[in-house]
């Protein structure tokens, strides 16, 4: 199967097959592989993966309508691919004159017990749902997030259990083979000045790197892991940047990267601090289901390479509309307006995918 072939994908989403193809960040290699007759394996719990071998779709918390979807591929293949034009045709931004009444409501309650000191931080997301436009391809915009994301995970993926989903993340998860191993911490955000990464970040920014990065450190320390560190150093992803702490370190036992993913998964960058009083507030009050969006996605191979990361800047496309997910984290300090910015910004990568007429092959 060649890029110009991949055509055949649209396809397979219509006939509810169930695949995934992936690129992962700065590679030149489309890496594709499919469920055969037997459906894909649903699991209640993150440590029913220790041991388990093939393509991960975790959501935010597991419930009836999102479990742990895990494909054990019958083929598998590499695709070389080198990028395609765009039509020189940007999209346009979404408009909006207001914050919304819903996410103010949202933020409100959020923020309350932040500033009473109940939590460290919280992450308040949404989700928007607008029109898929007549001849929209989700293969043609996976191809053309790989030719604008070089820096970024980027995968499609259908199964019956989750429908449709396509992203392009910039957060690293869990990676490595053998005995080495790497994870980050991706806190703090802020728009590219002119294309070009910013020079200084506010307080508010470096302090929710701080957190991510202490509790990231002190999760691998439970687990007897004791990381060499590089950061935070500031990153690029789509038209944003970011803060970065990078994490390295062995692992003698591959064999319990689910126990390992349980520990890290949700991280305060997605979720709170402390973490399962955050996580429970989030599912109680946040006002809708996240379902994948923030949970992880990816190969997982204890004998070989694993490469799995957290599903953000992602979309669900359903038959006629689009379903895109966005949030920021929440300090004592943050500012509605801030956050709904920050939300809208964070929202452009998905949405210029959603232009049918963007790209060709």
């Amino acid at each position: 199967m060649s890029s110009e072939e991949l055509h055949i994908l649209d396809t397979y989403i219509g006939e509810n097959r169930s695949f995934a193809i992936y690129r992962n960040p700065e590679e030149k290699t489309l890496h594709f592989l499919m469920q055969g007759e037997e459906p894909p394996t649903l699991l209640n719990t993150i440590n029913e993966l220790n041991g388990q071998k093939g393509f991960v779709i975790a959501p935010f918390a597991v419930s009836d309508n999102s479990p742990i979807v895990l494909m054990r591929p019958s083929i598998e293949k590499e695709i070389p691919f080198q990028g395609f034009a765009e039509k020189g045709k940007k999209g346009e931004k979404r408009k909006d004159t207001e914050t919304g009444e819903d996410y103010a409501e949202r933020f409100a309650s959020f923020i309350h017990p932040i500033r009473e000191k109940q939590f460290r931080k919280l992450v308040l997301s949404r989700s928007i749902d607008i029109p898929r436009e007549e001849g929209f391809s989700p293969v043609r915009a996976f191809l053309h997030a790989c030719s604008k994301y070089t820096r970024s995970y980027v995968y499609l993926c259908h199964t019956p259990q989750t429908g449709t989903w396509l992203g392009s993340t910039p957060e690293m998860l869990l990676c490595g083979e053998g005995n080495v191993w790497n994870t980050v911490a991706i806190a703090g955000t802020q728009p590219l000045l002119e294309g070009a990464l910013p020079k200084s970040w506010d307080d508010k920014n470096l302090i929710e790197q701080m957190l991510v990065s202490f509790y990231i450190r002190t999760q691998l320390s439970s687990f007897g892991i004791h990381p060499a560190e590089n950061g935070p150093y500031t990153v690029r992803a789509g038209e944003l940047a970011h803060l970065r702490t990078d994490f390295h370190f062995s692992l003698p036992d591959t064999n319990l990267l689910g126990n390992l993913l349980k520990l890290l998964h949700p991280t305060p960058a997605v979720s709170g601090l402390p973490k399962e009083e955050a996580y429970r507030f989030i599912l109680d009050h946040e006002g809708y289901n996240r379902r994948y969006y923030s949970g992880f996605i990816g190969q997982l191979d204890p004998e070989k390479k694993s490469d799995l990361y957290v599903n953000l800047r992602c979309m669900n496309i359903h038959s006629n509309s689009f379903t895109l997910y966005a949030g920021g984290g929440l300090l004592p300090s943050s500012v509605l307006e801030q956050e709904w910015k920050e939300t809208e910004d964070k929202l452009q990568t998905m949405l210029y995918l959603t232009k049918a007429d963007n790209y060709v092959f």
